[in-house]
């Protein structure tokens, strides 16, 4: 009886939790399930995440090649355009409107790097945004008129003097940092400026007795301040662009950027040439005018066509990657290269005056190079201050740092 009256196993007592046992086992795989793909979708998103904010970063594997790339083609470019430039006005080219539509008629060639095969999924312009689109228009516009204006310049100066009239964006470009980007002003920076300034003030001093021949005063001038112009509009453009490029995570969507600009560019300089008669007069030109004849008439252009474009698209990477004043003292430290290559390759006068431009233009670069240095050494040293103290911080119990507080 007492057998008969025992408390039945515990199982037996609650007769239904046995078959919601596998209801909790299929909610709790469920639940893993989710919690799996939770993860992976957090993992893709974290991956994402630091693929986008890894493109600017120096440890970047990319981050170094990019650089020298870009660097490379800003030099190559910057050289090789002026030098062609001058080319093709030295023997007969006349058409400033031609002169203008070559800088920017290369855009073709940033296709290559846009839809160039690579691992990442992201495809073309798809972040491309209705406002991303306006400014790239509005700054290509903006791009094809300093265009115009450097040609100018080019006609009627002497390539190493426009190249050292060139060297007074690297000032603007400080002055409107500044402005744009909040770029710091320190003592390098204004000495860089001040140097650069007396730099151009000699050269306009000396400018009266550097006029090729057949070139009358006027026109002259009107080079020279073309010249000008191109440098202010230019620096303009570099820290303007940087504020564009802190909403781009990666180099293809700089591309990209380019690609609207030049496109816009272009179509300023057909529209010039179609209002000027340009494209009537370029057979003309090519057949009659330039004394080399045809065959190197087209050669030319179309180097000039493919140096631009290296010279643009090493500014466009050289900005994106650091900042738009540092791109404006790449520019500048080269235009000492773009002098050399016109006393050399063109003869060009090279007297005291523009010997003095020329140092003068070298200290300003080198005390800014050398500013840039010593804060960076600071910079460094302070970060391993920080880490050091937060390292010995972990160290220390907590009631320790308190009395020691």
């Amino acid at each position: 009886m007492s057998a008969t009256s025992q408390t039945p196993p515990f199982q037996h007592q609650f007769p239904g939790t046995s078959p919601p046992q596998n209801g909790i086992e299929s909610i709790d795989q469920e639940g893993k399930e989710e919690l799996s793909h939770s993860n992976r979708t957090s993992t893709m998103d974290n991956n994402e995440q630091h693929h986008r904010e890894d493109q600017k970063s120096m440890t970047n594997s990319r981050y170094m090649p990019l650089l020298v790339v870009n660097y490379l083609m800003l030099f190559v470019g910057s050289l090789s355009s002026s030098l062609l430039s001058k080319f093709y006005f030295i023997h007969k080219g006349s058409n400033k409107w031609v002169s203008s539509w070559v800088q920017c008629a290369g855009f073709p060639l940033l296709l290559i790097p846009i839809f160039l095969p690579r691992r990442s999924t992201r495809k073309p312009f798809t972040d491309f945004t209705p406002r991303m689109l306006l400014y790239s228009i509005l700054v290509g516009l903006m791009l094809g008129f300093n265009n115009l204006l450097i040609s100018w310049g080019v006609a009627y100066l002497p390539v190493s003097t426009s190249a050292l009239l060139l060297s007074s964006q690297l000032a603007f470009t400080l002055i409107l940092s500044a402005i744009i980007v909040k770029q710091k002003i320190n003592f390098s920076n204004l000495n860089c400026v001040i140097l650069l300034t007396l730099s151009s003030i000699i050269l306009a001093l000396d400018s009266s007795h550097q006029r090729p021949e057949g070139l009358t005063k006027r026109n002259y001038f009107i080079g020279f301040f073309c010249t000008i112009g191109a440098g202010l509009l230019f620096s303009l453009y570099l820290p303007v662009m940087e504020k564009i490029y802190r909403t781009v995570y990666c180099y293809e969507m700089v591309m990209e950027i380019q690609l609207v600009m030049e496109i816009a560019a272009t179509v300023l300089a057909t529209v010039g040439m179609a209002c000027d008669g340009g494209f009537s007069g370029i057979r003309e030109e090519a057949d009659r005018v330039f004394d080399l004849g045809p065959t190197a008439y087209w050669v030319t252009i179309m180097a000039t066509v493919v140096t631009w474009q290296w010279c643009f698209t090493g500014t466009a990477g050289m900005v994106f990657l650091t900042s738009s004043l540092t791109g404006g003292i790449c520019s500048t430290a080269l235009l000492s290269m773009n002098v050399l290559g016109g006393v050399v390759v063109y003869r060009d006068p090279f007297g005291g005056f523009k010997a003095v431009s020329t140092v003068l233009c070298v200290w300003g670069f080198c005390s800014y190079v050398f500013g840039m240095h010593v804060r960076k050494k600071l910079e460094n040293a302070q970060t391993r201050n920080s880490n050091g103290r937060e390292s010995f911080s972990e160290l220390v119990p907590l009631e320790i740092r308190d009395e020691v507080c």
